[in-house]
């Protein structure tokens, strides 16, 4: 048979009439394909970019420090290290008892006091005054520090930090502020 003769009323298909078809599918999926890809990478932007913003302000955002009352001046005996509890200085509405933070207050002398972080420089666990051994403790990793915050022992890279402390209307007033934390193992 010759294609010259072929009619499209003879039901026989010229045989450029299938080639035509099929890059004519092919671009269609090519075009479906690229449509759906950069729908999909306007909806990762979409999504991403807030998202990374809530993971990433915390970093950048800087809490100011903020005076919280501990307690009377004569609450605290001379030589004498005890815990304080204060508010958080960025408390979110629903942190609950999160928004505690602790410290170590010592009294120095009438009118001097001191007061350390309650977390080891390791990795933040919870380090524990031993007045017989006179003694911070960090029990995770065995961390020690000495009196004055130093360390003394085991894997904490610096010494305890120290919050500011000033005496206002006869009050001990620690500055709440955030308290950086090294992680090195």
């Amino acid at each position: 048979m010759n294609n010259e003769n072929i009619t499209p009323d003879d039901g026989v298909q010229p045989s450029a009439g299938p080639r035509r078809e099929t890059i004519a599918l092919i671009s269609r999926r090519k075009f479906l394909s690229r449509l759906s890809l950069s729908l999909a990478g306007v909806c990762a932007v979409v999504i991403g970019v807030p998202a990374a913003g809530f993971v990433l302000a915390p970093l950048f955002r800087k809490v100011a420090g903020t005076w919280r009352t501990v307690g009377a001046v004569g609450d605290f005996a001379i030589g004498e290290t005890v815990s304080v509890v204060f508010e958080d200085p960025s408390p979110l509405p629903w942190a609950g008892v999160t928004a505690r933070a602790a410290a170590w207050l010592r009294r120095d002398s009438e009118s001097a006091f001191t007061a350390f972080s309650a977390h080891c420089t390791h990795l933040g666990c919870p380090v524990r005054w031993m007045p017989g051994a006179n003694l911070f403790l960090c029990p995770c990793h065995g961390g020690v520090y000495y009196r004055d915050g130093s360390v003394a022992a085991g894997p904490p890279p610096h010494p305890l930090f120290r919050y500011d402390v000033r005496i206002l209307e006869g009050n001990v007033q620690v500055k709440a502020t955030a308290v950086p934390i090294t992680t090195t193992l």
